[in-house]
């Protein structure tokens, strides 16, 4: 934090639903803390103050609106934030953006793209998730200067809360958030532990008789889009009980959202027949009403019923407006029972289901909140029962927090819950305002601080681990900072040195684990199931002689500002140091998977690959070019496909040193072209890969020397393909670029192309073409529509179809979910496909069934009665069964879909996290 004065202490909770601000002077003698009343349009062209800002955006038509109507606005673009956005979002279509909160711990999406609202057409605005939160910060920023223009918020103290189950690249990207709107020095804070201080602070005085018969606290939070776990052990002590937060939950994406959607589905149910879906825009919009009226429902002084209104839109109305009824009993039981059911303590959520994943966002595949608790409880039951001095592991006291427990219903059930999982009902923590709490206890932590007297203990809520060596199939960590370790309290990893070489890129994969488990730094654990994979971590060394080597090694802190900081520190001068940093903008596409131990002949393999392909060889006998690969696979004793992934990077370094020797013969050129190419496949996922793929593409502009040999431009654009994952969009474009002419059917007629096509290798051009993801959608819709235009002439290879399938497939391979051909368009496609052969083509059903394939959002899923065509045409032609199961049902792919998919097998011990 910056060294300055500071006129407030200012806590902003940055919710899923709401953001709410609150605020004290941080005057040592004021302990008052205010909510800030944020000014904002509550409706075309009204303004007014109110205690919680939507954390939502409408992105109006233009024209829409006028200038009289957005008469206040501090959206830096056209957007409206705030109330007047849901009023307008609810009766709208696809230009409403909410849950951007939820986007930001989303793995599967480049978190700065612009791609809200979700499912939204092309002619509407969009914006990213890190700059959609960024805006409703700027929001603040502005009204608070209006409100105290001699003290601007990025000079205050502020404090931002994240669900306690933010990994650290959520954590990066709410920080670079806030930097975009303007507040760079901020703090973060977890959310149950800001309920927990708000608690304190309005018990201040009579915490030790309120807490006298408490010995475990579990603080339940579920907000707008996330459920949120904390247990917090109680001691007693000589002023006031000690408090140590000793367990936080898993990341769950569950929360209000998953209610209002339940009840968007049944209302969707009523309003059209079984064999037909709303759109995205529709049901956005639909969800927005049943919100509205669930809480309406769930209100105390609730009415029997809400109508809730499909509006129509434009000149073709759907079906016109139409309204359906929820009535309050039904409401309450898919609330009750749906998601907080009186399930067991060890009745535990199904992670066979597939989880929903309805507007793009992975929601937890198990709805019922009780299943996720008994989880918890387990996962941490050691000290559960450490805490409670015996057998139980039940908590005997309950915080509440969220705007579902505003619900007396659903408060009197969770404690229902709890209290059947022990012989006593626990201590209810009173918090009568649920949607204000986190704010206000941000202010109460703020002023702890200031005065010195946390209250609440525990340090970091995770262990974390650095990957290293891997023997086999077993994939081992080094403990770097163990669970509970307090912030500002460096630890070196003494034991543990690297050699690093100046002026290159290093990456470093971590994972964490919440357990028990009680782990010391430098602790070599296995890794399972159990931990969590982070992004990447990075750092170019710079400083002294490019290439030398340097002794490092590692200092781990967890910050004052609640993230994790690394640092690279040499051995021989501690005072020099390198910052390793998340890559937030970059998703981790990689598994939990470092350097191994290599096979005993990869010596003796490097020196065959250096015997060919380095200086001193000048003239080597053809034969053995040729033969390379063979004696390369008997020194292994194994085909290539065997070798495992750290072997093949190994071989790949060897082959990168030889690169500029490839061109002295055309069978120099082929081996080398193959061996490069399948040594990186698929280009991601492993350590490192990125520079790797980044230093490769210096060659793409040399293209190939010998451009007669038909097999050498087979093997140069094969190598394309098998990396095609590691290219970034401007390189794919340049790849598509280069080859659209010769798949465009117009311009392969001309004379100069026509001569060239078959003997610079179409087929794999084409096969290429496919795996480009990263290309913008309208070249994307263009080289599909190429290809089947194709496909209706004889003698087009087979290998098109499968194209075609990759092209318009539903689940990108290693591309961005926001970047799928929309489902409009291969609803077209499929009709040309349903009228081929399939028993004749078998690569057509492939290509429907990609085409077909149930993602569960319906943004990218194709129309459903589309979907019951291919699916009964895949029985009448008795396709596999995997290829039925894809369409019928959300499903991960087998190892032999998988490679279907791919093109060939993926390096065997290489688990790729791929889209959803």
């Amino acid at each position: 934090m910056q060294k300055q004065t500071s006129h407030y202490l200012v806590g902003i909770d940055l919710g899923t639903t709401h953001t709410v601000v609150a605020f004290a002077k941080a005057d040592k003698t004021a302990q008052e803390i205010q909510i800030f009343q944020v000014e904002q349009l509550i409706a075309p062209g009204q303004v007014a103050e109110r205690p919680l800002l939507p954390s939502v955006r409408y992105h109006p038509a233009e024209g829409e609106l006028t200038a009289a109507d957005v008469i206040f606005s501090p959206a830096r673009d056209t957007a409206v934030i705030g109330e007047a956005a849901r009023v307008l979002g609810a009766k709208s279509k696809g230009r409403f953006v909410t849950s951007a909160k939820s986007w930001l711990s989303h793995p599967s999406v480049d978190h700065s793209a612009d791609i809200l609202p979700w499912g939204s057409s092309d002619d509407i605005s969009k914006v990213s998730p890190i700059d959609a939160s960024a805006s409703y910060l700027a929001h603040i920023r502005t009204v608070w200067g209006h409100k105290f223009p001699d003290a601007p918020l990025e000079k205050q103290d502020i404090v931002i809360t994240v669900p306690a189950s933010f990994d650290e690249a959520a954590r990066s990207l709410t920080l670079e958030a806030a930097r975009i709107a303007g507040l760079d020095n901020v703090r973060l804070l977890e959310e149950p532990q800001a309920v927990c201080y708000d608690w304190l602070r309005r018990h201040a005085g009579t915490i030790q008789q309120a807490l006298a018969d408490v010995h475990l606290l579990l603080v339940c939070d579920v907000g707008g889009g996330t459920t949120d776990l904390t247990l917090i052990k109680v001691e007693p002590s000589e002023n006031e009980p000690k408090l140590t937060r000793i367990g936080v939950g898993e990341h769950l994406m569950l929360g209000g959202d998953n209610i209002d959607l339940a009840l968007a589905h049944l209302a969707e149910s009523r309003l059209i027949s079984e064999q037909k879906r709303l759109s995205a825009a529709d049901l956005s919009q639909l969800i927005e009403q049943c919100r509205i009226a669930k809480e309406r429902l769930l209100a105390d002084d609730a009415p029997e019923q809400v109508n809730v209104t499909l509006l129509g839109g434009g000149s073709k109305l759907i079906g016109s407006s139409r309204s359906v009824s929820l009535t309050r009993d039904e409401v309450r039981n898919i609330a009750l029972d749906g998601f907080f059911p009186l399930s067991g303590l060890d009745d535990l959520p199904d992670r066979k289901r597939s989880g929903v994943v309805e507007f793009g966002l992975p929601y937890a595949a198990e709805p019922a909140v009780s299943k996720h608790i008994a989880a918890f409880l387990r996962l941490h039951a050691d000290a559960c029962r450490d805490a409670l001095h015996g057998e139980s592991r039940v908590p005997d006291a309950l915080l509440l927090n969220g705007g579902v427990f505003r619900s007396q219903p659903i408060t009197q059930r969770l404690l229902d819950l709890i209290g059947s999982w022990s012989a006593k009902t626990p201590a209810l923590l009173e918090n009568r305002q649920p949607e204000l709490a986190v704010a206000l206890g941000a202010v109460a932590y703020a002023i702890a601080r200031r005065d010195r007297k946390i209250k609440i203990g525990g340090g970091s809520a995770r262990s974390y681990f650095l990957l290293v060596d891997s023997d086999e199939s077993i994939q081992h960590g080094v403990c770097i900072l163990p669970r509970g370790s307090e912030e500002g309290d460096e630890i070196v990893l003494k034991d543990r040195h690297f050699a690093l070489r100046l002026g290159q890129p290093v990456r470093f994969h971590l994972a964490s684990i919440t357990g028990d488990s009680p782990f010391k730094a430098g602790d070599l654990v296995e890794i399972t199931d159990l931990f969590h994979s982070l992004p990447p971590l990075a750092v170019a060394l710079e400083g002294g002689e490019a290439n030398t080597e340097v002794v490092v090694q590692l200092a781990v802190t967890q910050t004052e500002v609640g993230t994790l900081k690394i640092q690279c520190v040499s051995v021989d001068d501690s005072d020099q140091r390198w910052d390793v940093e998340f890559q937030i903008r970059k998703k981790s596409s990689a598994g939990l998977y470092a350097d191994a131990a290599l096979p005993a002949q990869t010596s003796a393999a490097i020196e065959k690959i250096q015997a060919i392909f380095g200086s001193k060889s000048k003239q080597i006998d053809p034969k053995a070019v040729k033969n390379l690969r063979a004696d390369l696979e008997k020194c292994f004793g194994c085909a290539r496909t065997e070798w495992e992934t750290p072997l093949l990077r190994a071989l790949f370094a060897t082959l990168l040193e030889g690169a500029k020797y490839r061109r002295r013969s055309e069978h120099h050129e082929r081996v080398w072209l193959s061996l490069v190419g399948f040594c990186l496949r698929p280009g991601f996922g492993y350590p490192l890969d990125d520079w790797r793929v980044e230093q490769l593409w210096k060659t793409y502009p040399q293209g190939i020397q010998f451009v007669n040999e038909t097999q050498n431009w087979t093997e140069w654009w094969t190598l394309w393909r098998r990396i095609a994952g590691g290219l970034d969009s401007d390189a794919q474009e340049q790849i598509f670029n280069d080859i659209a002419k010769f798949i465009n059917p117009s311009a392969a007629r001309q004379p100069g192309v026509a001569k060239h096509i078959k003997s610079r290798g179409y087929d794999d051009m084409v096969r290429l073409s496919a795996v480009l993801e990263r290309l913008p959608v309208s070249q994307k819709i263009q080289l599909g529509e190429w290809l089947l235009k194709r496909l209706q002439k004889a003698g087009e290879p087979s290998q098109t179809w499968w194209a075609v399938g990759r092209i318009g497939a539903r689940i990108p391979f290693h591309g961005s979910s926001h970047n799928v051909i929309p489902a409009e368009t291969v609803d077209k496609w499929l009709k040309q496909i349903l009228q081929e052969d399939w028993k004749k083509k078998p690569q057509a059903g492939f290509a429907a069934t990609l085409i077909a394939r149930m993602s569960g959002d319906r943004a990218r899923d194709i129309d459903e009665k589309m979907r019951l065509e291919v699916i009964e045409k895949l029985r009448l032609n008795k396709a596999p069964t995997s290829w039925l199961d894809m369409v019928e049902q959300v499903k991960e792919l087998d190892e032999k879909a998988e490679q279907q998919i791919f093109g060939e097998a993926l390096p065997p011990g290489l688990k790729l996290i791929l889209q959803s």
